[in-house]
C-alpha cells in the first residue's frame, strides 16, 4: 500500500512539474532581412549561388549563426517562394514577417517600411526619402513564381536586361496592388547596372530569408 501511495505521489509531482514547465519558446532571432547594400555589380549577383552566399556573408557579419540563408530571387528554373524554407520569419528586431510561405504571399504578411529592415536592423529608405531605395530585386510575380525579367538570371550587370522589383515600403505612384506589392511592383529600366536601378528608386537590394 505504501509503495502504491508513493508511486501515485511521484506521478502527481511529475504532472505538476510538467504543467508548470515553460513551453518551448519560438525562435524569434533574425530570419529575414533586406540587404544593406548591393554586392557591387548591379544585377550581376553571381547567379543564385552568389546571391545566397552574399546573404550568408551579411548575416554572419551581423552576428547571426546557425542559419542557412537564401535570396528571395526567381530564375528561369527556380521560383523565389520555393527557395526560402517554410517559416516563420522574423526581422532583426524580432518582429514577425510571416508565418509561412502562403501567408507571406497574401495580405496577411507584415512586410512594411518599418519591418523590412536590413541585417543591421535599419529601415530602408522609401518613397519620400532621399535617396529612395525601396525597389527590391525579386524577378518574381506576386505569388512568388518566376517572372521573365531577372537580369539574365542574375548574371547581367550591364546596360541590357531588366528585373522585376517589389516595394519594401509598400508605397508607389498610386494605390494599385502593384504599387503596394512587396515583391512584384514593376520592371526596372535602362539595363541592370547599379545606376539604372537608382533611376526608378532602387539600389540593387534584395531580400534574404533563413531557409531552416
Amino acid at each position: 500500500m505504501k509503495r502504491t501511495v508513493a508511486l501515485v505521489a511521484a506521478g502527481l509531482a511529475c504532472s505538476v512539474v510538467a504543467a508548470n514547465a515553460p513551453a518551448h519558446a519560438q525562435d524569434t532571432s533574425m530570419s529575414f532581412f533586406v540587404t544593406s547594400a548591393n554586392p557591387g555589380k548591379g544585377g550581376d549577383l553571381g547567379g543564385l549561388a552568389g546571391a545566397d552566399a552574399y546573404c550568408n556573408t551579411l548575416a554572419t557579419a551581423s552576428g547571426s549563426t546557425g542559419k542557412t540563408w537564401k535570396a528571395y530571387l526567381s530564375t528561369d528554373t527556380e521560383n523565389a517562394k520555393d527557395r526560402i524554407g517554410s517559416g516563420p520569419w522574423y526581422n532583426a528586431k524580432g518582429e514577425k514577417i510571416a508565418d509561412d510561405v502562403a501567408s507571406l504571399h497574401s495580405d496577411k504578411n507584415n512586410v512594411t517600411k518599418q519591418t523590412a529592415l536590413n541585417e543591421k536592423g535599419e529601415v530602408i529608405n522609401g518613397r519620400g526619402d532621399t535617396p529612395n531605395r525601396h525597389d527590391i530585386l525579386t524577378g518574381s510575380n506576386p505569388d512568388g513564381t518566376a517572372a521573365a525579367e531577372t537580369c539574365g538570371n542574375w548574371t547581367m550587370g550591364g546596360t541590357e536586361g531588366a528585373a522585376i522589383v517589389g516595394h519594401s515600403d509598400r508605397t508607389g505612384l498610386d494605390d494599385s496592388a502593384a504599387a503596394k506589392s512587396w515583391n512584384s511592383s514593376h520592371t526596372t529600366r535602362g539595363g541592370c547596372t547599379q545606376e539604372a536601378f537608382k533611376t526608378t528608386g532602387g539600389d540593387g537590394l534584395f531580400y534574404c530569408f533563413a531557409a531552416n
